[in-house]
């Protein structure tokens, strides 16, 4: 065994001597940040409850991190600590384990928020998340210390990337016709997807298609006006997460299921038509239901407000 997946097993043992029911519990909790479905349920408050703009952000720096992250491990194709010394599992989990998806997850979608939000406090959360997220996963014997330290700094370097690069981005996005931002919402998460289909990547690539799409539509046609108070924000998140989680578990039990050799193409439907509801069709039913004040704004220019 390599002297320092020794060491992290050896590591994952002491943190481990503190266990308990609760704490077993509590981590359990803290690493559900970090699932699939727990940002099913992140993303959508974003970009409904808190800010459209925002949430579009989030969510793609968070997607394409997804997708960076799956690639990587699939290459690198490290053990996770449990495949070493079964002992040490405490919870369970698919796939390779270098670089740590959870942990860069956390640096990526927290770390976004945090810059968006520019409050010490929110940063202060955001960095007390990725640290847990982090911890609990090696404290539940999934990940080598040296997965979640990768993952971190993978995450704070794409995360840089973003708030560098992405202003830039975006305004020149904000200066293309309607039918420029379709093309490209609809066609670039696919040719991406096409240099590595895997389950993960179908997820992640289809959904950033679906708000590729969806968003653009939403903003000339269905803008999603700020919330104006507390009980908008939960009818928005009550009504949208309804729908979301049919969509998602009904989807899902009618789709193919992974051992049929149609389950990549349904699942990119599934997930496609997720990111288009997240985006488009929630706002144009909250407008309806009068959830929405029905804003002014229009393509050109509204990432940049």
């Amino acid at each position: 065994m390599d002297s320092i997946l020794r060491w992290g097993i050896d590591l994952i043992t002491v943190v481990q001597q503190v266990r308990s029911p609760l704490l077993d519990g509590l981590f359990k909790a803290i690493t559900f940040l970090g699932d699939e479905e727990a940002y099913l349920l992140i993303l959508p408050l974003l970009f409904w409850c808190v800010d459209w703009r925002m949430g579009t952000r989030v969510g793609a720096i968070f997607l394409l991190s997804t997708f960076v992250n799956v690639g990587l491990k699939d290459v690198l194709k490290q053990p996770r600590p449990f495949d070493l010394e079964p002992s040490v599992a405490v919870s369970y989990a698919e796939g390779y384990g270098l670089p740590s998806g959870h942990s860069q997850g956390a640096v990526v979608l927290w770390g976004a928020v945090a810059a968006w939000a520019r409050k010490r406090w929110v940063w202060a959360v955001a960095l007390l998340l990725m640290l847990l997220i982090g911890f609990s996963r090696i404290y539940l014997g999934v990940h080598f210390p040296t997965d979640v330290f990768v993952g971190w700094v993978l995450g704070a370097l794409l995360l840089g990337a973003y708030l560098l690069w992405g202003p830039g981005v975006e305004r020149w996005l904000a200066r293309l016709p309607l039918w420029t931002h379709l093309l490209l919402g609809a066609l670039l998460p696919p040719l991406l997807l096409a240099t590595h289909p895997v389950k993960d990547s179908t997820a992640a690539m289809a959904t950033l298609c679906g708000l590729g799409v969806g968003v653009p539509l939403m903003a000339r046609f269905a803008p999603l006006a700020a919330p104006r108070g507390w009980w908008e924000r939960l009818a928005r998140y009550v009504l949208g997460l309804a729908v979301t989680l049919l969509l998602y578990i009904a989807l899902k039990a009618l789709f193919p299921g992974e051992e049929s050799g149609f389950y990549l193409p349904f699942r990119f439907l599934r997930f496609a038509l997720l990111g288009l509801w997240v985006s488009l069709g929630a706002p144009w039913l909250f407008r309806v239901a009068r959830l929405s004040r029905g804003a002014e704004d229009t393509l050109p220019g509204a990432l940049e407000a």
